[in-house]
């Protein structure tokens, strides 16, 4: 089992937590992380992306001169492709970028990024982050005793609504609950601060 330090909201010491060694103490596979991260951006896409076909270009409703006898070339419409002000051929055009990858790549891509936290001792767990009401400057507070002045994100228990109510104003402070931490947030954050009852509840889901 791997072992780190457990600290309590004031930044004390208070013992050390045994972690899962399948969850935080594999070796990490890049490979696995890489596509996971290419599939979570993808996701994010808007593909509200669009362009006007010749049938949705204002004009052109009748024939620009008629078919024979002009010595030009034969035309149907002013809004045809190779007209100035035509319809665009093969433009792109709404869609969903999103796809998935299989439950285990992703389970592992997780899981990797998870142990290279613990790898370079970038992962903090603390006991709780207990607020008598969402004040950002105490979380501001909690963080400055935690020693931590990076980019940080924060996983919480579902139930904790005034820590996430708190942190959600800080700049460089992302904070999700234990069932929705992603690869891409844990890679975009320096570092990784879990609470204790979090932590059993992601250990739970990755089992």
């Amino acid at each position: 089992m791997t072992k780190v330090t457990l600290y309590k909201q004031d930044g004390s010491e208070n013992g050390q937590v045994e972690l899962n060694a399948d969850i935080f103490g594999i070796e990490p596979n890049e490979s696995v992380v890489f596509d996971a991260i290419l599939m979570q951006r993808a996701s994010l896409r808007q593909g509200t992306h669009a362009v006007k076909n010749r049938s949705a270009v204002r004009g052109g409703g009748r024939k620009p001169w008629r078919q024979k006898g002009t010595g030009r070339a034969r035309q149907g419409s002013i809004r045809s492709p190779q007209w100035r002000g035509g319809g665009v051929v093969f433009g792109p055009t709404p869609r969903s970028y999103s796809y998935k990858l299989p439950k285990k790549v992703r389970r592992l891509a997780i899981k990797s990024v998870l142990s290279q936290k613990v790898l370079d001792n970038k992962l903090l767990v603390v006991e709780g982050l207990q607020f008598a009401a969402p004040k950002t400057k105490e979380f501001a507070q909690v963080l400055s005793n935690l020693n931590i002045d990076t980019k940080v994100l924060v996983v919480v228990e579902s139930t904790n609504d005034f820590a996430a109510l708190a942190g959600r104003n800080l700049p460089n402070v992302t904070i999700v609950d234990e069932t929705n931490v992603t690869v891409l947030d844990v890679v975009n954050n320096d570092k990784l601060v879990v609470t204790q009852a979090a932590l059993s509840k992601v250990e739970e889901g990755l089992l």
